[in-house]
């Protein structure tokens, strides 16, 4: 057999194009840029992990259990505190290393200073930090899925049909935790969505340094998705009453959204704005606003009233509301917000969008 020069003539057609793809497999041709995209995403996920550890919190007890057994477990609430500290440790507080040559010694140092991460990185590696979550998504689905066989666990029953590959995509475990750390509670809202904000401020950035200047679309992007971000984790006990947390079991469909979809996908909208202005005049702008204000009134509306009823159907805010009680033990309302459509929140989240 004839000698090659480079190794990759080995592998199979369909595995070298892969690998040489600029879209299927970003940098995967350089490791270097490869291995500093997954070690960013490591850090940012452990950063967010080190604070819903060591933040202030309040605990606040989730939806009893199924099984009717009344049980509940313990959330720590302090996702809020968990944005601001994240955008301070960017604007200000973001470490780096300075050459410092001083002129009489004739020596040069290196001194750490603080000051605004350096946010354009994330759109020049966009596709790369994609892709190595998604891997990291895999791996995290990989095994959450091997966790749950272990004895005494309570499994959901949507992923629990015997399906190997069925269970892994909608996750057999309800509630997978490492002593008090919620993975599903804590991958709803920190990484995810704190990046998806992240990523538009990296493109707004990437903006400035192109144009020298901000346009108003991407101000808008921006103003109208950081506050949809904010408003999750200003309200971070409502996820408690949610399907996701009291019934879907926490598998790739869940960790995927979360980590990859969420994040890269919705930002696709502030990255073309980067290059292409539609140039849109203050009275447009003005109706954009105008529309939006209604869509976040609507769904913000709509969710308050429904996890206040799944609270406490009892209280006063929500006592008055009318319900159809179902035949397996259910509540829907069907006055308020909720008496004028179904799903009445994901109209405001449709208009917003």
């Amino acid at each position: 057999p004839s000698s090659c020069s480079s190794s990759t003539v080995l592998l199979p057609s369909a595995l070298n194009t892969f690998i040489h793809s600029s879209v299927l497999c970003p940098s995967c041709i350089d490791v270097t840029i490869l291995q500093s995209c997954a070690l960013v995403i490591l850090l940012w996920f452990v950063f967010q992990v080190a604070l819903e550890r060591m933040l202030p919190c309040e605990t606040v007890m989730g939806a009893p259990l199924p099984g009717g057994s009344g049980n509940r477990l313990p959330y720590r609430i302090n996702g809020h505190l968990a944005f601001w500290v994240t955008l301070l440790v960017l604007d200000v507080a973001w470490p780096r290393w300075v050459d410092v040559n001083d002129g009489k010694r004739g020596t040069a140092s290196s001194v750490l200073v603080f000051g605004r991460a350096p946010l354009t990185w994330l759109y020049d590696h966009h596709p790369t930090l994609a892709f190595v979550t998604i891997l990291w998504t895999l791996l995290l689905s990989t095994y959450l899925y091997l966790k749950s066989f272990g004895k005494g666990l309570l499994l959901a029953a949507g992923g629990n049909s015997g399906n190997p590959f069925y269970d892994f995509f909608m996750g057999r475990e309800l509630n997978p935790r490492w002593g008090t750390f919620d993975w599903k509670e804590f991958c709803e809202l920190r990484p995810g969505l704190i990046g998806w904000m992240i990523l538009n401020l990296a493109m707004m950035s990437k903006q400035f340094e192109r144009l020298g200047y901000v346009t108003g679309s991407m101000i808008l992007i921006n103003i109208f998705q950081g506050l949809y971000v904010w408003d999750a984790l200003y309200q971070e006990r409502a996820i408690l009453t949610t399907m996701d947390i009291t019934t879907d079991g926490f598998g790739f469909m869940l960790i995927f959204g979360d980590l990859a979809w969420v994040p890269f996908t919705y930002s696709l909208q502030s990255r073309y704005l980067v290059d292409h202005d539609p140039h849109l005049s203050w009275t447009t702008l003005a109706a954009i606003v105008g529309v939006n204000i209604i869509g976040y009134l609507i769904f913000r509306g709509a969710n308050s009233q429904k996890d206040a009823f799944r609270r406490d159907p009892n209280s006063a805010e929500v006592s008055h509301l009318t319900f159809l009680q179902t035949k397996r033990g259910t509540k829907l309302l069907t006055s308020g917000w909720w008496g004028m459509a179904r799903k009445i929140n994901y109209t405001g989240d449709w208009i917003m969008g």
